[in-house]
């Protein structure tokens, strides 16, 4: 299996069950496992703190609700553990710690589990139509997410952890409706003091946003729809796969406030060819770019020539998703914690002041503003079964109360901790943002502004492109 070091890319199809996940060597292109039973939907796959991989199957067979979500160890070969969700999930994230996971179903509604416990914290209608992306803001505290109708929601996480009130709808930060069709794919930045968002629709577009201005900064148009997209690890590129198999290189320009956001940026984007039907997923290796198509191939690309320097070929279906790990996490007893902190996902929430008896869950919608639209959802809870019990005068039902009670208080604590960290962390960015504006107002008002001149992207097209179309 080589060294420890290096990297690793996994990749799955959602052609069959079959199919199952592959992991290849990046540096050598050996196979280094292989995983089956996985038929998992364009970004519906996950690897959590690179030691599990969480994986959404839609058409899992004898699942009530037509999905479900496994979990494989990677340094531990052992049955996947399979949870069973109210609905099929078509989009999963997690945060950069692993804590939470979430997911969002073809019916709009979002879900949000706490890994550890397995414990359904927040489940709520956040589009009217199928949910396609999620995306957890890098520091934690903000849930993105992105439907089939053209809309991006931006969630706050502590109104999503508020479990004393968890049929209340969450706080919706910010929400745009600019993009005309399904998004395809969002990305955000980490090494700025700005909240930027970056994100791609089947509309032709990639916009630019910052999100704690609310404003739209850069709207990017294409001649074509937009499938996927990604940030290069610096931050100053974004690159973005088509449905015909090329792959567009633009910067992104951050600085230019003042200028038109609705106009589409002059710079002729850079090209990428080494596709010829959809890109499904791109990401970033230490080696360069990685990308994925339904033409069942993955490319890695060079960072300063863009040529491909090495191809993987999945024969057994169209490449859905991709995600790159250390290789390191493949190596038996290479993390102490691979097997603690996973559980069951719960199907329904169980809040601990839950009444007795049958429960019925109205999911709130952001569509409520232009339409009514409720969904509810009946199920029995834990205290019913221990009320049923208690009946029965079953010695078993104070075990149970009193086990509940401890889980609860245990759950309880570590809530409030992780809840007062972000808090922290808001209240730092805050200080950064506020910060940063009044240096940009006094740059402002020292620059003239027949002096602004728009930074050009100074790059040479990639040995690919003797024959690049124009956009």
């Amino acid at each position: 299996m080589g060294g420890h070091g290096g990297e690793a890319v996994v990749v799955c199809s959602d052609k069959s069950m079959g199919t199952g996940i592959t992991v290849w060597d990046i540096d050598t292109g050996d196979r280094l496992l292989h995983i089956p039973s996985c038929a998992s939907p364009p970004r519906a796959l996950l690897c959590l703190r690179n030691q599990i991989i969480v994986a959404s199957q839609i058409h899992r067979p004898g699942s009530v609700g037509g999905g479900a979500i496994s979990m494989w160890a990677l340094n531990k070969p052992q049955q996947p553990l399979w949870s069973y969700p109210l609905e099929a999930i078509v989009s999963l994230a997690c945060t950069k710690d692993g804590v939470y996971l979430a997911g969002g179903a073809p019916s709009g509604n979002a879900y949000l589990w706490e890994v550890n416990s397995g414990k359904l914290l927040k489940t709520w209608h956040a589009h009217c139509n199928s949910l396609n992306c999620m995306l957890f803001f890098y520091d934690g505290s903000l849930l993105i997410s992105g439907g089939d109708d053209g809309m991006i929601c931006v969630w706050s996480l502590i109104s999503l952890l508020d479990v004393e009130d968890y049929q209340s709808f969450p706080s919706l930060l910010n929400y745009s409706m600019d993009h005309k069709s399904s998004i395809t794919g969002l990305s955000t930045t980490s090494g700025s003091s700005r909240l930027v968002l970056v994100s791609s629709s089947l509309d032709g577009s990639c916009k630019v946003w910052d999100l704690g201005l609310g404003k739209l900064l850069q709207t990017q148009a294409y001649p074509i729809s937009i499938t996927a997209l990604i940030l290069n690890p610096t931050e100053q590129l974004f690159f973005s796969g088509s449905v015909d198999g090329r792959i567009f290189m633009n910067q992104l320009e951050i600085g230019l406030v003042d200028e038109d956001p609705l106009f589409a940026v002059e710079d002729q984007a850079v090209v990428l060819k080494g596709h010829n039907v959809s890109i499904t997923a791109l990401t970033f290796c230490q080696s360069g770019l990685i990308s994925a198509s339904e033409d069942c191939t993955i490319c890695i690309w060079d960072v300063t020539t863009w040529a491909i320097i090495r191809r993987f070929d999945h024969q057994k279906g169209a490449v859905t998703n991709l995600a790159v790990i250390p290789r390191s996490s493949l190596l038996p007893g290479s993390n102490q914690r691979r097997g603690s902190g996973v559980s069951l996902l719960e199907k329904y929430p169980q809040p601990a002041n839950s009444s007795r008896g049958d429960m019925s869950i109205t999911l709130a919608s952001p569509c409520q503003f232009w339409k009514e639209n409720q969904t509810s959802i009946n199920f029995q809870t834990t205290d019913q079964h221990i009320y049923d019990m208690e009946k029965e005068y079953a010695p078993a039902s104070m075990e149970m109360k009193l086990e509940q009670g401890l889980e609860e208080r245990t759950w309880a604590t570590r809530m409030a901790n992780h809840v007062m960290d972000i808090n922290r962390h808001l209240q730092s960015r805050l200080l950064d943002l506020m910060q940063s504006n009044v240096l940009l107002s006094r740059s402002t008002e020292m620059d003239s502004p027949s002096t602004k001149k728009r930074k050009t992207l100074m790059l040479e097209s990639p040995p690919l492109q003797e024959e690049e179309e124009q956009p």
